[in-house]
C-alpha cells in the first residue's frame, strides 16, 4: 500500500498503530489474492453440480446461487474473513482517533484558510443513513460524541484508505481525479463559475477540485457534521477552498438555478429509490441551463453470469450496502426524464477506476465507474 499524506489534521498513527494498520490491509491483500479466488472452483466443483443434480438445470440468476452458495463451507470461510477484515479496519483507526481527538479538535480551531462552515442541528438524518453503520464505520459518518466532534471525519480519512487498500491515491481524492478528468475531457470549454457537491462526506474529492478549478466557488453538502467538520479543517490543511454546509442533497436551500455543475462521488448507492428521485429532481432545480449533472458511483452491472453477480453483491449484506441492490434495478434515464432533464441529453458514460499511473481503487484493471450525466 502507497503511503498516505498525512496533512495538519490527520492522526497519525504511532509504531504499534501503523503495524496494525498495516497488518490489516495485508491481511485484505491476502483475503483478496489467495483466499477470494478459491470461491469460483469450490462453486464449479461442489455447489453447481449439486444444484443440477437437484434442479435438473443450472442457477437462472444471483438469488439462486445465493441460496446455494452460502451454505458452501468454503465461502462462508472467505465471507467470515472478509466481513472481520472491515470490522479490523475501523478498530485499528478508531484507536488513533481516540488518543489524538483533543490535539485535533485544537488544530482544527487553529488552522489558518479559505472556505466556511455552516451546520444545522435541525437537519434530520435520514433513515437510509442511520438504519445502519455505512461499511461498518461505529456511528456512521453522522454521530457526535462531544461538542465539536470531528472523530468520524477522522476515522474515515484513514478507514477508507485501508479499505481501498490505498487504491484511492495518497491524498485519499482519487474520484476526485477521475471525475475532474472526465468532466474536463467531456466539456473542455464550459465555464464553471459556482459547483455543488453532494455526499461529500469528508469532501476529498471536491477538495481536491478546489485546487484545480481555482476560479470556481466550491460548495459541498452533508447530512453528518462531524465529518463536515473534519473536511473543513482537513480542506485547509491541504489548500482548498471550499464552502462546506450540512444539508441533505433530497432537498437544500439554494437558490434556483445557482449552479454551473452539481457533481456527487459514490453517493448514490449509499440512499434510497424515493431518495434518487428527490436528487435528481434537486439537481434540475440548483442547475442553470446548460449546467452539468454529474454523479460518479459504482456499477449497476454485477457481473456477466449469476455466480458473479451473487459475488459483486456481498457488500450488499454483510457490509451494510443495503440499497446497492436495488440501485441495480433502477432505470436512472427514467429518473433523469422524471425530474425534468431531456432524455437525449442523459448520458451513462464508463470511465476507467484508475486515477493515476495504474492505480485503481479495486485493484481490478478492468472495474470501471459509471457516470451518470445529463445537462440542463
Amino acid at each position: 500500500m502507497i503511503p498516505q499524506n498525512m496533512h495538519t489534521m490527520f492522526a497519525k498513527p504511532n509504531h504499534d498503530e501503523a503495524s496494525r494498520q498495516d497488518f490489516v490491509n495485508d491481511f485484505r491483500v491476502h483475503l483478496a489474492a489467495k483466499v477470494f479466488p478459491g470461491a469460483f472452483p469450490a462453486y464449479f466443483n461442489r455447489v453447481l453440480p449439486s444444484f443440477i443434480k437437484a434442479q435438473g438445470r443450472e442457477p437462472k440468476d444471483r438469488h439462486e446461487v445465493r441460496k446455494v452458495m452460502t451454505k458452501d463451507s468454503y465461502y462462508q470461510l472467505w465471507s467470515a474473513m472478509q466481513r472481520n477484515s472491515q470490522e479490523m479496519i475501523w478498530d485499528s483507526v478508531i484507536d488513533s482517533v481516540e488518543r489524538q481527538l483533543p490535539d485535533l479538535l485544537e488544530k482544527a480551531k487553529d488552522l489558518n484558510g479559505k472556505g466556511s462552515l455552516t451546520l444545522n442541528p435541525n437537519v434530520i438524518v435520514p433513515k437510509y443513513h442511520d438504519a445502519a453503520d455505512i461499511h461498518l464505520q461505529p456511528g456512521a459518518y453522522h454521530t457526535d460524541s462531544i461538542t465539536d466532534d470531528l472523530a468520524a471525519g477522522a476515522v474515515y480519512d484513514r478507514g477508507t484508505y485501508i479499505y481501498s487498500m490505498g487504491g484511492l491515491g495518497p491524498a485519499n481524492d482519487g474520484l476526485g481525479r477521475i471525475l475532474r478528468e472526465f468532466f474536463r475531457k467531456q466539456f473542455p470549454d464550459k465555464k464553471v463559475e459556482r459547483a455543488l457537491d453532494m455526499g461529500c462526506t469528508i469532501g476529498g474529492s471536491v477538495t481536491y477540485w478546489s485546487t484545480k478549478e481555482t476560479g470556481t466557488e466550491f460548495h459541498a453538502i452533508d447530512v453528518g457534521a462531524p465529518c463536515l467538520r473534519y473536511g473543513h479543517a482537513r480542506a485547509k490543511a491541504v489548500g482548498g477552498n471550499v464552502n462546506f454546509s450540512q444539508q441533505n442533497a433530497e432537498k437544500t436551500n439554494f437558490p434556483d438555478a445557482s449552479f454551473d455543475i452539481v457533481t456527487s462521488h459514490i453517493l448514490l448507492h449509499e440512499t434510497s429509490v424515493q431518495a434518487i428521485q428527490s436528487i435528481f429532481n434537486e439537481c434540475y432545480r440548483l442547475l442553470k441551463p446548460g449546467g452539468v449533472m454529474m454523479h460518479l458511483d459504482l456499477p449497476q452491472v454485477f457481473g456477466q453470469n449469476p455466480l458473479e453477480g451473487f459475488l459483486w453483491e456481498w457488500e450488499i449484506y454483510n457490509n451494510n450496502e443495503h440499497f446497492y441492490g436495488q440501485l441495480r434495478e433502477l432505470d436512472l434515464a427514467e429518473v433523469a426524464k422524471k425530474a425534468g432533464f431531456d432524455p437525449a441529453k442523459f448520458k451513462i458514460h464508463q470511465v476507467a477506476s484508475s486515477w493515476e499511473d495504474g492505480q485503481t481503487p479495486y485493484s481490478n484493471e478492468n472495474f470501471t465507474f459509471p457516470v451518470y450525466v445529463a445537462v440542463k
